[in-house]
């Protein structure tokens, strides 16, 4: 499969014709999905870290719930249950793979997508809390000062698009 892609990724940059820019955009990313498929399938048994965590039997069941539906007000005994596991076995198992519980990857992610609404600048600081999962704006700055090191509105203004 590769060999076959790199070839017809060739013949396009050798051919440039209508559409060349489109099909090379999307060959390329072919090529990255199936480099990163053969890399996570090649990482050993219990590898640390977040590609690592997707291959983990339980914490990989986990991450797509949250990366999904971050506003989901989770619980551990939610995601363990999903999961197939107790809430302790699934705790120990995001601190050794991702060196976090659930709960704080959950507030990381949250907060990461907060930091893409803000940068975007077309929302306000308590519609983009309540669009990452939080109830109530103080709880999102209280949160995003703590993980950022500054409130949001600082953040949004020394990061602005």
């Amino acid at each position: 499969m590769l060999a076959s892609t790199v070839r017809q990724l060739l013949t396009e940059v050798d051919t440039l014709r209508p559409g060349s820019r489109e099909m090379l955009g999307r060959m390329m990313e072919m090529l990255f999905f199936e480099m990163l498929r053969r890399y996570v399938g090649r990482l050993p048994q219990g590898s640390a870290g977040w590609l690592g965590a997707l291959t983990d039997p339980l914490v990989g069941r986990s991450l797509p719930l949250i990366h999904t539906d971050p506003m989901r007000e989770w619980t551990v005994e939610q995601l363990a249950s999903a999961a197939g596991t107790s809430r302790s076995v699934l705790a120990e198992r995001f601190k050794t793979v991702l060196g976090q519980p659930p709960m704080q990857y959950l507030a990381g992610w949250r907060l990461q997508l907060a930091t893409h609404l803000l940068r975007d600048g077309s929302r306000s600081i308590a519609e983009v809390a309540g669009e990452v999962g939080y109830e109530s704006e103080a709880a999102f700055n209280r949160a995003f000062k703590r993980h950022l090191g500054m409130p949001p509105g600082a953040w949004r203004q020394s990061n602005a698009a």
